[in-house]
């Protein structure tokens, strides 16, 4: 029985399955049906590019700068296994007129390397270091669909959802943490229809494993320097934080999430009264309420929690919202993008938090909207925080090519119907035209 991970079936002609797969492409962008002989995976990845409005004659665009590149691809994991990607694949893909391919977790590629030509050729398709081949941003290929399913796969020819990408073949595998399970990008092999053998897919799934393995031998990164031992703090899209202290991992109550938030964010401290106003939505709370909350987390992370007089953390405390915001300042926005898993804390209603969440969000969010970057803007509107913010949907619309507006558009006129109501109640004629900005995740109940 055939494989159906494999693209092109024992004994079947390329040519005739390439002029099948154009029919077959052609009838689901134009009415949305999947004909034979469109395999499974294929179809469920076409319905996913259908959903996130890709269009069939979408374009790639680098989002990575170089020097931004650079930095990036030197904290990456995967550097440390690129020698071992250039030792297995390398040699192979440069006899055959291939290209070796590694992306990140998003779906942005890291490394590209191969025969001159077929670089060339690459370079003329956008298939570069630095651009984002995400399902959201061109559809239907091998890294971007690897890393969005998890799992090995092989695309040939038409299958691809980009007509671009239509004269390429590629295979692509996963490659995980060994330590954690978490999906750190995929290797990928690229070229022309000789890929289609099930040997390419049996490669790069050989060559996925070969890096994890390396990775396990390898262990943690080390510094290159003594450091401080710096405990983290990760508070983005959950309500109960996870700090990391002394090697030790604590899942963190509500009330104490906030707490650790705020004083992260405030490394020098806060006075008493500072910290019960940022923490309390009710002013009247008395004094006694925080220290006793205080009294608890102590009881819960004896000699690392916090100090009073102000109150500030035991010692440096690194949280995921601070790195964030580094990145985005210094204008590293994909970086940052793979970084923001949601809003921080998203059901604490502690003003500070509240405050704080919003200058989050609105920093990532101007800076997707200033990249203009069809990718970076899909991701943001197909997210949970994204979807109901017109603003961004109608910068995509305006990113995109003018034939594949007309979705991106749609929604644009949908949110601004259900926004208008409430723009033309407003009271204060201080407010911008269109009206206070509305959130774009949801709001939790107040207390």
């Amino acid at each position: 029985m055939d494989d159906p991970a494999v693209a092109l079936p024992g004994g079947a002609d390329p040519a005739v399955r390439t002029r099948e797969l154009r029919r077959a492409h052609a009838a689901f962008t134009r009415d949305g049906r999947v004909e034979a002989p469109v395999r499974a995976v294929i179809a469920r990845s076409w319905r996913r590019c259908a959903r996130a409005r890709v269009s069939p004659e979408c374009t790639p665009r680098v989002e990575l700068a170089e020097a931004e590149l650079q930095a990036y691809r030197e904290e990456h994991p995967l550097a440390r296994v690129m020698p071992l990607f250039r030792d297995l694949v390398g040699a192979f893909a440069a006899h055959g007129a291939h290209l070796l391919a590694v992306c990140d977790a998003r779906g942005s590629l890291l490394w590209v390397e191969g025969e001159p030509g077929t670089l060339r050729r690459a370079e003329r398709l956008g298939f570069v270091p630095g651009a984002h081949w995400a399902e959201t941003a061109m559809g239907t290929n091998a890294p971007g669909t690897a890393v969005a399913v998890g799992a090995p796969v092989q695309v040939f020819g038409a299958e691809h959802f980009s007509r671009r990408v239509h004269p390429w073949t590629c295979a692509a595998a996963p490659v995980r943490d060994p330590r954690t399970g978490r999906l750190l990008g995929a290797v990928d092999i690229t070229g022309g229809d000789g890929l289609a053998h099930p040997h390419s897919l049996a490669l790069v799934q050989a060559v996925a494993r070969a890096a994890e393995a390396q990775l396990t031998l390898l262990g943690p990164p080390r510094e290159t320097a003594p450091a401080a031992p710096r405990d983290t703090l990760a508070a983005l899209g959950q309500d109960e934080a996870l700090l990391v202290s002394g090697g030790v991992a604590t899942r963190l109550g509500r009330r104490h999430s906030e707490i650790m938030a705020l004083l992260a964010h405030h490394p020098q401290g806060l006075s008493g009264e500072e910290l019960a106003i940022d923490l309390y939505e009710d002013e009247s709370v008395s004094p006694v309420t925080l220290r006793a909350e205080v009294s608890r987390l102590r009881g819960l992370l004896g000699p690392r929690a916090p100090l009073s007089r102000p109150y500030r953390t035991a010692g440096p405390l690194e949280a995921d919202f601070t790195l964030l915001t580094r990145h985005l300042a210094s204008g590293a926005v994909s970086a940052a993008l793979g970084r923001y898993p949601g809003p921080l804390l998203p059901a604490s209603t502690a003003p500070g938090i509240v405050r704080l969440r919003r200058r989050i969000e609105d920093q990532a969010r101007a800076a997707v909207i200033a990249r203009a970057d069809t990718g970076l803007l899909t991701d943001w509107v197909c997210s949970p925080w994204g979807a109901d913010d017109p603003e961004a949907w109608r910068a995509l619309a305006a990113a995109l090519p003018p034939g594949a507006r007309s979705a991106a558009l749609a929604r644009v006129a949908a949110l601004d119907r259900e926004l208008g109501a409430s723009h033309r109640d407003r009271a204060d004629p201080a407010e911008p035209p269109g009206g206070p900005r509305r959130a774009t995740y949801p709001q939790p109940a107040r207390a």
